[in-house]
């Protein structure tokens, strides 16, 4: 196949570490790399600061921008620089007018929000996905194909309206090979893990007094760890840790999956590192039913995500849409999808 140029849009870390991955599998094509952007109305407000709070502004635009020159990658910001024949995401929310007549592949970046009523009136009468938070992801409809994490959320979006055809399980990078995260240098062991979240950062209520408190009562004596959301203002979250739960530790940085491999116990509320926890074999607490966590767990594939999904962004180009037609519609993705990986 003759050299082609793909467009990567990235938004959290997670995201952007995740399409890194799935880029290395193609060696042969030309990857370009842009923090998460948008146009029109969300676009003025970011260029004034006012969604820095988001991945549109902020910490996230300045940290993802720095993982690119890190890592010696092709920054075009925005998509401007070239006709690009085919652009990968990890969240529809947006779907900036430069992509919209180009393929696009999906991909799940990890655990979806609750459904709120703006998720609902998103669907029913047309207001911005956004507003539904990452509940409303897939539901642009834009894409070619969406690749996702498990069988179980296979079915969590079509239940949600998402056309089976454009759906493939591939499983996700990060979250699909979670083993290899008990060989780590973390000198703790032995502890409850509190991974919290940046609900008030982004707006949302939350009462933190009380998630601090939950982690003392369910430790039992252990050690306690907080381990803070990147997008957390740490000095507040400190503050209130330090009172409510003193001889804690608290963590602004560091490797969350490995601490949660040392750790006995793992407390989040609706982050997708519970999943972490699920595949280790912790005793994990959640805002979310642990069972239909197990249903939804990602694919522990030995880390095969990002071939698999490099793969279908290989058959997108080259147009080979029997074979993925046929992903889409058999169950036994790992026998169908060795054939484009």
């Amino acid at each position: 196949m003759k050299s082609k140029k793909i467009l990567y849009i990235c938004g959290s870390r997670n995201q952007t570490t995740m399409l890194h991955q799935i880029s290395q599998k193609m060696p042969e094509h030309e990857h370009f790399f842009s923090a998460y952007y948008s146009d029109g109305v969300e676009r003025f407000f970011a260029n004034f600061g006012v969604l820095d709070f988001s991945v549109l502004g902020g910490r996230f635009r300045l940290q993802t921008e720095e993982y690119f020159r890190d890592n010696d990658l092709n920054i075009d910001y925005e998509g401007r620089k070239n006709n690009y024949d085919l652009v990968v995401n990890c969240s529809d929310l947006i779907i900036p007018k430069n992509i919209r007549d180009k393929k696009i592949i999906l991909v799940q970046e990890g655990m979806t929000d609750p459904e709120n009523i703006f998720y609902h009136m998103s669907k029913k009468i047309g207001i911005p996905r956004y507003y539904g938070g990452t509940a409303s992801t897939g539901l642009s409809d834009s894409y070619k194909y969406f690749c996702v994490a498990s069988e179980g959320y296979r079915e969590h979006f079509i239940r949600k309206g998402i056309k089976p055809e454009k759906i493939i399980v591939t499983g996700i990078p990060n979250f699909d090979n979670c083993e290899k995260y008990r060989t780590n240098d973390f000198s703790y062991k032995n502890y409850l893990l509190a991974c919290s979240s940046d609900m008030r950062e982004t707006h949302k209520y939350e009462n933190r007094k009380k998630f601090i408190q939950k982690a003392v009562k369910l430790s039992g004596g252990r050690q306690i760890i907080f381990k803070l959301h990147p997008n957390e203002y740490v000095p507040r979250a400190t503050r209130e840790i330090n009172k409510w739960a003193p001889g804690s530790l608290v963590f602004s940085t560091g490797n969350t999956n490995e601490m949660i491999a040392n750790c006995d116990i793992l407390l989040t509320k609706f982050s997708t590192v519970v999943y972490v926890g699920l595949a280790l074999g912790k005793e994990v607490y959640s805002e979310f039913d642990l069972e239909e966590l197990k249903r939804l767990m990602p694919l522990q594939n030995g880390n095969k995500s990002a071939d698999k999904i490099a793969g279908i962004c290989l058959s997108v180009m080259e147009e080979n849409y029997d074979l993925l037609n046929e992903m889409s519609a058999n169950r036994d993705y790992n026998i169908i999808s060795e054939s484009i990986c």
